[in-house]
């Protein structure tokens, strides 16, 4: 057994409170880049409306003579608007052939449904991923100096699993922005993990010691390794469902010809996209969680004797799997989309936040490692 490092400890510590406030500026350039960019659709869809309105003065008749020559002006000049130097659409690239003249486009959708990067330049979202980066390599040195302190992985209580699984889940959302543009998350994923830290630094402090007797097993590292791991993808997927149920109310206010009155979701794909890629997220997610029920089982049978004892933490672990099987099966089989997916999604990982929270506080048990 290692002797506990103090003063690694407080390095970790200062670490965790320089990423935290690192992801709050981070928070705030994405949020930022929302605003901004809503604001900046809604003046294309202006100048669109304007030349559309020129278009439908200019006459369709022949020899309409001086006056034809007057609209087509018109027309010219509020093309040039929306139009470039160069002819170009000034446009963002994603919005180019969905913006209607009303500003509702294909049901008030402008992000690109496959959600590949454009070639507009977000200034304020490129600062925020850089500053998430810079606030996720902070994070990693305060759980690698945790765990140098420890002498050991830096996982063995809620203090601890809520540093390394904020660290995991921003870690995660950097890994899909290289492939995917799903900086439309980063608001929603940076915040719940500067709500993680707060959480861990406020309630659940406990300063770096060894673990119990029960917990000192090299299944610690296998088993919580991969529950840490898939509740960040789950993270990720209750974001992507939060927003799908906004996206679709909205698309459907929009269809119905009301207003929109949240012009910053034109960023975010359309309801069905965020539905696809959270199912699939979801897919894998469930395939780790039922890892970590089975290697539970395994190290229960080593540390305790018995595979399952229908303990509160083995059972809401279990409860977890079946919310998450069920949305699976009921999306794959009995057509279960849309919002009644996405609420699934949602209960699915409000009970992770239970097992983690209330469930390590206020039940006792053969789990009970919280530190508190």
């Amino acid at each position: 057994m290692f002797p506990i490092n103090e003063t690694m400890g407080q390095y970790s510590e200062l670490f965790m409170l320089l990423a935290a406030g690192t992801y709050t500026v981070a928070f705030i350039a994405f949020a930022w880049d929302l605003a901004k960019s809503s604001k900046a659709l809604r003046a294309v869809d202006l100048k669109a409306a304007a030349a559309a309105e020129a278009m439908a003065k200019v006459p369709v008749t022949a020899g309409a003579g001086a006056g034809a020559a007057v609209d087509r002006a018109a027309v010219d000049r509020a093309e040039s608007d929306v139009s470039g130097p160069a002819g170009r659409a000034e446009r963002p690239s994603s919005a180019i052939g969905r913006v209607s003249p009303g500003g509702a486009g294909a049901a008030g959708q402008t992000a690109d449904a496959g959600m590949r990067y454009a070639a507009e330049r977000r200034v304020p979202a490129r600062v925020a991923v850089a500053l998430t980066v810079l606030g996720a390599a902070i994070h990693g040195a305060g759980v690698v100096t945790r765990a140098v302190g420890a002498g050991r992985v830096p996982w063995g209580n809620m203090y601890e699993f809520l540093t390394t699984g904020a660290f995991v889940a921003v870690a995660v959302f950097l890994l899909v922005l290289v492939r995917r543009d799903l900086r439309f998350l980063g608001t929603f994923v940076i915040g719940l993990a500067i709500i993680m830290l707060v959480a861990a630094s406020v309630a659940y402090w406990t300063p770096v010691g060894h673990l119990v007797p029960a917990l000192q097993s090299y299944w610690l590292i296998i088993h919580v390794s991969i529950a840490v791991i898939s509740s960040a993808l789950f993270t990720l997927t209750f974001a992507m469902s939060a927003l799908q149920l906004v996206q679709a109310h909205r698309q459907k206010t929009i269809a119905a010809g009301g207003a929109d009155k949240l012009g910053f979701m034109r960023l975010v794909p359309s309801a069905l996209s965020l539905e696809n890629l959270s199912y699939r997220i979801n897919a894998v997610a469930f395939v780790g969680w039922t890892f970590t029920l089975m290697f539970g089982a395994i190290w229960a049978e080593k540390a305790w004797g018995r595979f399952w004892g229908w303990d509160t933490k083995e059972v809401w672990t279990f409860v977890i799997w079946v919310v998450y099987a069920g949305y699976l099966h009921a999306r794959a089989t009995r057509g279960w989309t849309g919002t009644r997916a996405a609420w699934l999604s949602i209960v699915g990982y409000l009970c992770v936040i239970f097992n983690f929270t209330i469930v390590n506080q206020f039940f006792n048990g053969l789990h009970s490692y919280s530190g508190l």
